[in-house]
Parts: C-alpha cells; sequence; structure tokens
C-alpha cells in the first residue's frame, strides 16, 4: 500500500499512538487520531493513575529518528543506578551500567502531551471523546459510541492493553488467538513531595527500590523535586492491598517495612486511600494484523512494568516498521505478516524479562551473593566488551533483538553461576581473589 494521500486512522492518543502518527506523517497520509479521553492537555490532574516511565536506549533511538529526542529528554530526569534501601536504614548501590549510561524518568502525562503537541505541528489530526467501539475489518470501516461510521484505508490499534481493535480481530478471525494473563501483584501510586526549599528528599540522579522479598516499592524522581512512588503489593491474601483496610493498618505496615519513606510524606493515608489499585499482566497475541488493520504497542504486547520497556518496545515497535515501510516503498500488507512474527517473538521474549526482573527487584537486589555476579560481570566486561554484554544492558543500553538478547542472558547466567560455585565466590568483590582464581580465564574458556 503506497501512504500518500491514504487514510490512516490510529485508535488510542496514547504514547505510541501519538508516536506512530508523528512518523507516519512522513508519508503524505492523511493521518487522524482517536481517543476515548478528554483531552488530557486540559486536564491538570493525573494523580495515582500510571507509573512513571523509564525512557532507555529503545525509546530514544525511536525519538531521535523523526528528530524529537531532545524535546523529550528535556522533561526527563537521568537514573545512573538503583538504590536499594534496606528495613534497617542501610543502603546498597548498584549501577545500570557504564558511568555515562543512565535511563530517564518521565511522567507519562507530560511525554502524552508533548507527543501530542510534537504531532500536531505535523498535521495530524486529534479526536478527543471519540470513542471507538467496533470496526468492520473487512471493510476497514470504524464504529463509534456516537453510531457514527468512518471508512479508512489503514486501521492501527493503538489502543492499550484492553484494546477494542483487538478486541473485535478476535472476534473476527477465528485463527487470531490472544492470551491475556493477570499476575497476583497490583500496583498504587504515591507520592513524596519536594522539600520545602524545592529540592529532593533522596538522591536524584537514582531509581530507588525497597525489596522486601514478596512485595517492593520504587521511587522514581521528577523535575519538580518530587518523586513518584509506586507500591507492587499482592492485590489478596494475609498482607495484600486487602489486608489494610484502614489508617491504622496503613500506617502499621510502613511503620514496619517502609519507615523511612513514612516519614517523607506527611498524608500517606490520605494518598493511599485516594489512589486506585491497578492490576498488572501482559497480552500476548499469535499475530497483529489482518487485512488493512494492525495492533501496535500495548495493544499486542502489554507488559508488567518491571523492566520498564513496556513503552520503549513501543516506540521500538514504531521505528521498525518505519524502516519496513521505507525499505519496502510502501506498507505491503501481503508480506508485512513476516516483520510482525519476528517482532512477535522479540515482544514476546520482553515480557519474559519483564516477568524474571520483578523477582530480582523485589528479593534478589538484597542477596549479596547476586549483587558480586553483577560486579564480578561488569568487571569482566569491561575488559571483554566484545565477548560479555550484561542482559541489563543488552535490553536497556543497546537495539539488540529482546530474543537475542534473552538467550545470551541465559547462557551468561549459567557461566556465572558455575564459575561463582566452583570458587566459592559469596559476598566480598575483590580484585586480587578473582586475579589468585584465575576468574578471568575461567570465563574465557566456557565461553
Amino acid at each position: 500500500m503506497y501512504l500518500k494521500n491514504k487514510k490512516i486512522s490510529i485508535i488510542g492518543g496514547g504514547l505510541v499512538g501519538s508516536l506512530l502518527s508523528i512518523y507516519m506523517s512522513q508519508y503524505g497520509a492523511e493521518i487522524s487520531v482517536f481517543d476515548k479521553r478528554s483531552d488530557i492537555r486540559l486536564n491538570k490532574s493525573d494523580a495515582g493513575r500510571s507509573i512513571n516511565l523509564a525512557l532507555s536506549n529503545r525509546g530514544i533511538k525511536a525519538l531521535k529518528e523523526v528528530g524529537i529526542a531532545q524535546k523529550i529528554m528535556s522533561i526527563s530526569m537521568p537514573m545512573y543506578k538503583r538504590i536499594m534501601h534496606g528495613r534497617n536504614g542501610d543502603l546498597t548501590e548498584q549501577p545500570y551500567g557504564k558511568k555515562d549510561q543512565a535511563i530517564y524518568s518521565v511522567s507519562r502525562k507530560k511525554l502524552n502531551a508533548k507527543l501530542m503537541d510534537l504531532a500536531e505541528e505535523k498535521s495530524v489530526n486529534f479526536l478527543f471523546q471519540k470513542q471507538c467501539v467496533n470496526i468492520d475489518v473487512r471493510n476497514t470501516t470504524l464504529e463509534f459510541v456516537d453510531n457514527s461510521f468512518l471508512e479508512s484505508d489503514l486501521i492501527v490499534g493503538s489502543d492499550g492493553a484492553g484494546s477494542v481493535i483487538r478486541k473485535a480481530l478476535s472476534n473476527t478471525f477465528q485463527d487470531f488467538e490472544v492470551v491475556e494473563e493477570f499476575i497476583e501483584h497490583g500496583y498504587k501510586e504515591l507520592s513524596i513531595p519536594a522539600n520545602n526549599d524545592g529540592l529532593h528528599k533522596l538522591s536524584k540522579d537514582a531509581l530507588h527500590i525497597w525489596p522486601r522479598d514478596s512485595f517492593m516499592l520504587i521511587a522514581l524522581p521528577n523535575l519538580d523535586g518530587t518523586f513518584t512512588c509506586t507500591l507492587f503489593f499482592p492485590i489478596k491474601g494475609q498482607l495484600s492491598f486487602a489486608s489494610l483496610v484502614n489508617k491504622l493498618d496503613v500506617d502499621a505496615f510502613f511503620s514496619k517495612e517502609f519507615n523511612d519513606v513514612q516519614k517523607m510524606i506527611p498524608n500517606l493515608s490520605d494518598q493511599y486511600f485516594k489512589n486506585p489499585v491497578s492490576p498488572l499482566g501482559l497480552v500476548r497475541c499469535n499475530t497483529w494484523q489482518k487485512n488493512n488493520t494492525f495492533l501496535i504497542g500495548d495493544a499486542c504486547h502489554a507488559t508488567v512494568p518491571f523492566y520498564g520497556q513496556g513503552m520503549n518496545a513501543g516506540f521500538e515497535d514504531c521505528y521498525l516498521l518505519h524502516n519496513y515501510i521505507v525499505k519496502n516503498n510502501g506498507l505491503n500488507m501481503e508480506n508485512v505478516h513476516n516483520f510482525f512474527n519476528q517482532r512477535i517473538i522479540d515482544t514476546s521474549a520482553m515480557q519474559d524479562l519483564s516477568i524474571s526482573n520483578f523477582l530480582e527487584m523485589r528479593k534478589k537486589t538484597t542477596s549479596k551473593s547476586f549483587l558480586l555476579q553483577k560486579q564480578i560481570e561488569s568487571w569482566f566486561s569491561e575488559k571483554y566488551p566484545d565477548k560479555w554484554n550484561p542482559l541489563y544492558s543488552m535490553v536497556t543500553f543497546s537495539d539488540i533483538p529482546y530474543s537475542v538478547a534473552l538467550k545470551r542472558g541465559k547462557t551468561q547466567n549459567d557461566i556465572m553461576q558455575k564459575v561463582m560455585k566452583k570458587n566459592k565466590l559469596v559476598e566480598n568483590f575483590s580484585h586480587q581473589e578473582l586475579n589468585d582464581k584465575d576468574i578471568e580465564k575461567q570465563i574465557l574458556k566456557l565461553l
């Protein structure tokens, strides 16, 4: 399909839909974005509704391709490391990558608003409070809640984890398979206010984690001196969101588990009961495209937020799809499924990585042997960057396909486990011990 002068309807004006509209505006098409919400730029409040986002290499690369990276980075804050907070107040740091490598904290609402502004500069037309309720896939026709209909040349479903477009495809085609999985944890947002002088109460160049085995709290810095906190906690159970029913319960829980945070949030219980509990889950599809309709972003690969890759993977969808369109001088709907099939493999790997990283963040980051392994990997990687790239760096600071990163990461972890067990490396990082035990040669031999 040659896209010039074609009518392209994007359902969902969130992060991925907005960025995709900027990409597609380059093709000379008539781009309309339909969103069931009111214009978020006119709504001052966004408390309690979304996790702060971590922008990293894949997302930044996609923004650079359309020349808007610097405008987005200006509303972001760099985080160079994790800082883990123990129950007793002890702090442990773990760099994310090399000294100059960071991930960037950004407000979902501010990012979405900025992308909308930039899209409108490219003549993209946003239509708000325009809820799509169904599509006729075979005739590429949209049906809206107000009983109006619209024909398009191409329909893109970027309408998130609860996608109406995905549901329509599933209802229309028997071979369109969808798996929706929810985990037992949900999340609730809280906010740490700035100090009276406007400065941050915690180190602003880090992502803060309070790992507590079966649950955790994280905090990401904002430009205004505040931190957006997210409590990941079982939805039901003996110790869960369901078990904290009044102010006394909340105060007792935070006093025991997050005493330092409790002292930083004067209106903690008010925030706790005001902000909703939101579920966490994944969406997997066996195909993303039927006829002249396709899905992108969370609509086809929603994930849990524990690797910070949901948005970055969605932005990478836009970048890679753009490369496909340029290479093929248009969108060939007869063979684009080959592109989507490879992307399904990679985003599925991203989802697997996200689930496994939840265990790492809430449990393993308190383990001395785990932290030692990361130190040894970093040490070896600096010596042999062409032979060893830590899994986190492959996912976060490169554009290596997620499926390749997952496979290499498993191989590297097996090697590290063998070497550490054989040499009884348990706690403290020592260059002398690594040299005495010839760890470098042992790892090289296993590669």
